[in-house]
């Protein structure tokens, strides 16, 4: 009797056992479904490695992540990606800063035209920027890493060898981008990019102030004729890859790991592939008969005095907004520091670009 109450007493603990939730296993079951939006098309290059990236970490976590991806604007447009974020529609968004003037007013110190050599350079500077200032700008989002482009080029129907050249001359040129343009001597104008290559066609634009990737990318390579290497003065846009921040600290400690891990490999990746899309660019415009012009050094520098009073500017904007000259113009010295001393990586690590000095050309 007694040997068949104990065999009733465990069939009653199993019993039990099977109804009493178990949290760590429910967890690990669980998949977790991420919406992720790309303002970018789908056959872009940028867009293929965040498909790559999507698939990497469902692998990675054996299918307990899925991402819903949607490219070109599907799901956010460019502008909207922001808060798109921060209210839930997607919890991954891809976009650039200058999309939202004003919103990131330090990172926009890392968009000035202070002579980022290559893609790869200014890729690593976004993450290095964002990462020894930490602004509270982006306290609301789980930054997943930065991205650039490489530096911007001028694409032109007709040579720009010196500065003069640049007089009458209207270039699509957005935002800080025409102020560069303005200060060079040129009439810049914020057109769509996806209409700027009909613009330049029409002769209505007489070029593009875009990365070298462009001529083949966006095809300004067939309605250009010269492209001037303008990489003392060319900008990178700060680009992001940023998640909700409610969302990322929903998911499980070991989720985060690899989502960590995954995100530190791919902002590599995104460094690698800006700077190889210049070499596409290059070899597409040359077979199209585009003259690629160099401006010696002694020109460079007119250049980039020219462009001086831009940075000036943007020292007095911050102080305006409360923060101190020096605090500001530490940022900026951190930026070209920074930038040099990349420049002497990338040439220690064999990184072959398009742009920048002749010991980083292949």
């Amino acid at each position: 009797m007694r040997i068949r109450n104990l065999f009733i007493l465990a069939g009653i603990l199993c019993l039990t056992l099977l109804f009493i939730p178990v949290q760590g296993a429910t967890a690990a079951g669980d998949v977790i479904t991420l919406k992720f939006a790309n303002y970018l098309p789908a056959p872009a290059g940028q867009s293929k490695v965040c498909e790559e990236f999507n698939a990497e970490l469902e692998r990675r976590t054996g299918g307990r992540v899925k991402i819903r991806y949607f490219a070109g604007g599907s799901l956010l447009n460019a502008p909207g990606v922001i808060k798109g974020i921060e209210t839930g529609i997607a919890d991954i968004g891809f976009s650039h800063i200058e999309y939202t003037p004003g919103r990131f007013p330090i990172m926009e110190a890392a968009e000035l035209p202070l002579g980022y050599p290559t893609g790869w350079v200014a890729n690593q500077i976004m993450n290095d920027f964002y990462n020894a200032l930490k602004p509270k700008e982006f306290d609301n989002f789980k930054v997943m890493w930065f991205h650039a482009n490489t530096p911007s080029m001028l694409m032109t129907v007709k040579p720009v060898r010196k500065l003069e050249d640049m007089k009458g001359l209207t270039i699509r040129a957005p935002a800080i981008l025409g102020d560069v343009i303005k200060a060079l001597g040129g009439t810049p104008a914020p057109t769509p990019v996806m209409e700027t290559y009909d613009a330049i066609a029409k002769g209505v634009l007489q070029g593009a102030f875009v990365g070298g990737g462009e001529a083949k990318n966006l095809r300004f390579g067939e309605v250009v004729s010269h492209i001037t290497d303008t990489w003392r003065v060319g900008n990178s846009y700060p680009f992001y890859v940023l998640m909700n921040k409610k969302k990322y600290n929903s998911l499980p400690p070991d989720i985060k790991e690899i989502f960590d891990t995954l995100c530190g490999e791919y902002k590599e990746r995104f460094a690698l592939m800006w700077n190889a899309q210049d070499f596409d660019g290059r070899a597409f415009a040359k077979g199209e008969g585009v003259e690629y012009i160099d401006l010696p050094d002694e020109e460079a520098k007119r250049w980039t005095d020219a462009v001086e009073p831009i940075i000036e500017n943007y020292i007095q904007r911050m102080m305006s907004k409360g923060f101190s000259e020096s605090e500001v113009r530490g940022w900026i010295n951190y930026l070209r520091e920074r930038t040099e001393y990349l420049t002497k990586k990338q040439l220690a690590l064999h990184i072959a670009s398009v742009t920048g000095p002749p010991e980083l050309r292949p």
